[in-house]
């Protein structure tokens, strides 16, 4: 194909997918599809690294923004979304830009990424300093939409990564602070990269912003316990987080969270440490909202 990137090659063993049958053209996807796990676990070091950046952001008052264009894009503003409701966050932690606006999460508007001022202008807009790490997402390696966002984050102080799906070339390492390549290789279609290199690229934003999360106290054991129970699905869960931690029936639970205004943090220190919601508040204010600070943890048996 006359490319160097490893996501416009073509794919030998796709070459007459168009002549397979539906079960036959299933089977071939999902061949492909399970390759890209292991890519992605021969990620870990950067993608653990880029936890520990995000972290260091959080912890500094700043923020974690994501810049991409088509699947990439829609993606990073994806896992921007499902954060707070997830953790409880702040929804001005995670942000995700994506060229062309809010107007090509719905409707392809390819022509966009092709302006490296508007990626910088979108850096502008959303006022990044130096306290926020910037992650910029382009499977091809090569959208000026993301470079000029890029380019424009590190001159204002930020800390920046990049996720592609190809060989990374010396300038762009020495440039970022981290480097994610997951090599999940051509495509079954040749260069759509809403396939392998999309799935690669949404397990590795989950790992990023759950990783972070978890790092910042918002889980306990394995619970998401800094949810708001603002629905019934997240009341249920709630209910059933208290029923299993503190023991309590389910009449108790829903009492014990509605005291707590819906917040399960505060609720499980009420019942542990016998308090007001206003004190099992002020003592989670105290130890940065780690529970486990508060009440013990699972692993050890001290929780009562």
């Amino acid at each position: 194909m006359l490319d160097d990137r490893l996501t416009e090659q073509r794919n030998p063993r796709s070459t007459a997918i168009d002549t397979l049958s539906s079960l036959e053209l299933v089977d071939l996807v999902n061949a492909e599809d399970r390759v890209v796990a292991t890519a992605v676990g021969e990620e870990r070091l950067a993608i653990a690294q880029t936890v520990d950046l995000v972290v260091d952001a959080f912890r500094a008052g700043g923020r974690l923004i994501y810049v991409g264009a088509g699947t990439s894009g829609r993606l990073g503003v994806l896992d921007a979304a499902e954060i707070p409701p997830t953790f409880g966050s702040d929804p001005s932690m995670v942000h995700g830009i994506i060229a062309g606006g809010y107007d090509a999460l719905v409707c392809s508007q390819e022509g966009a990424e092709d302006d490296s001022e508007d990626g910088a202008a979108a850096i502008d807009d959303r006022e990044v300093g130096s306290n926020d790490f910037v992650l910029g997402i382009a499977t091809s390696g090569t959208t000026p939409f993301v470079h000029g966002a890029l380019s424009r984050a590190r001159a204002l102080g930020a800390h920046t990564g990049f996720l592609l799906c190809t060989h990374p070339w010396p300038a762009l390492v020495d440039e970022h602070d981290v480097i994610i390549a997951p090599l999940v290789g051509p495509e079954v279609v040749t260069g759509s990269t809403r396939m392998k290199a999309g799935t690669a690229t949404k397990m590795i934003l989950n790992i990023i912003t759950t990783g972070a999360m978890i790092k910042l106290g918002k889980v306990f054991g394995n619970l998401m316990v800094d949810l708001q129970a603002t629905c019934k699905k997240l009341q249920d869960r709630g209910e059933r987080i208290l029923m299993k931690i503190l023991g309590l029936d389910r009449s108790r639970a829903s009492d014990l969270l509605q005291a707590a205004d819906g917040h399960v943090k505060a609720a499980l220190i009420m019942g542990d440490r016998r308090v007001t919601a206003s004190e099992a508040r002020r003592l989670l204010d105290e130890e940065d909202g780690v529970l486990a600070r508060v009440i013990g943890n699972l692993t050890d048996g001290t929780v009562e």
